[in-house]
């Protein structure tokens, strides 16, 4: 099941992707956590030894060659394109696979395979946007086959800028973290009204709630996509400087749990999944990538494909 963490910068988003991240592989299940945020801090928040591993973003040529295998709808990995959908011949992928691409691009940090996305550096300044780099991500989620059990928890880009691509309907869930403040719910409305448009299943969590004031603000302004809370956390706080001890406060706990269960409860639907996927391919392919590449990209959707079928080595 895929989760994205979103909401307004300073939430506390990429603080909870790795709580429910390390709260998935303390328990023993299968999980992989990607950055896919512009300030990649996530292996930080994650805390522990980390094995670092080649950012996606950097290697997307690369990348591009391994996922198209033998299609033979792609000429060559220069037509292929972040919203490329897979097609019969494609390589697919399992999490945390035994294949080149988890070989290059897979560390770890506290405990949890972790893939980043690559920081934003001198050589991007005023030549490429960030997006650029999560076009690997989208082609990864695009190729992955993932089953019930299995958790991939992305940390998206702060604000409603997730939505510059089609990697927001990547996602079986959407958590949004928002505060118990105006900025805070601004957001929610924005990811809210955008997601109402392609069926995108969102839930809310409170963060930083300190008191029965802050959570009627929330119920107030979110109503039911309020899933769950967390109280203001001495815990986190003391993690965030070096000091973790002890456990994290029950009440938080719970909350965890009850994220699970919501991801848990919702089957995935791979038919919206690649239904989403061609849309979007075909939406990029008249807007620019037909131009830019000479061909007519639209050529590239395979009608006979079965999405979620058996993984290709």
């Amino acid at each position: 099941m895929r989760v994205a963490f979103v909401g307004k910068g300073g939430s506390g988003k990429t603080t909870l992707s790795a709580l429910f991240s390390r709260h998935l592989a303390r328990s023993g299940a299968p999980v992989l956590a990607i950055d896919g945020d512009i300030n990649q801090h996530l292996a930080e928040a994650l805390g522990g030894e980390e094995k670092p591993a080649l950012p996606l973003g950097a290697h997307l040529p690369g990348i591009k060659d391994y996922l198209r295998g033998t299609n033979p709808r792609i000429t060559s990995p220069e037509s292929m394109i972040k919203t490329t959908p897979p097609g019969r011949g494609s390589r697919l992928l399992r999490p945390l696979g035994d294949d080149e691409l988890h070989a290059r691009h897979l560390g770890r940090a506290g405990g949890v395979p972790l893939m980043v996305t690559g920081e934003f550096d001198e050589s991007d300044l005023g030549v490429a946007c960030y997006h650029s780099k999560l076009g690997a991500v989208e082609l990864y989620l695009g190729h992955l086959v993932d089953g019930p059990g299995e958790y991939v928890v992305v940390d998206m880009t702060a604000g409603a800028d997730a939505f510059a691509s089609g990697l927001f309907t990547r996602f079986d869930l959407t958590f949004l973290v928002a505060e118990p403040t105006r900025k805070g719910v601004s957001v929610y409305r924005q990811y809210r009204d955008h997601a109402e448009q392609f069926g995108i299943r969102i839930a809310v969590i409170g963060n930083k709630v300190t008191c029965e004031d802050d959570l009627l603000f929330l119920k107030e302004h979110v109503g039911d996509d309020l899933l769950t809370h967390l109280e203001q956390s001495p815990w986190i706080r003391a993690a965030e400087q070096g000091r973790e001890r002890g456990e994290l406060e029950p009440h938080n706990r719970h909350a965890l749990n009850i994220l699970r269960e919501a991801v848990d409860s919702h089957p995935r639907d791979w038919d919206r999944l690649h239904r989403h996927a061609v849309e979007f391919h075909l939406r990029n392919a008249r807007a620019w990538a037909d131009a830019r590449t000479g061909e007519d990209l639209a050529a590239q959707v395979d009608p006979d494909y079965v999405p979620g079928g058996p993984v290709t080595a």
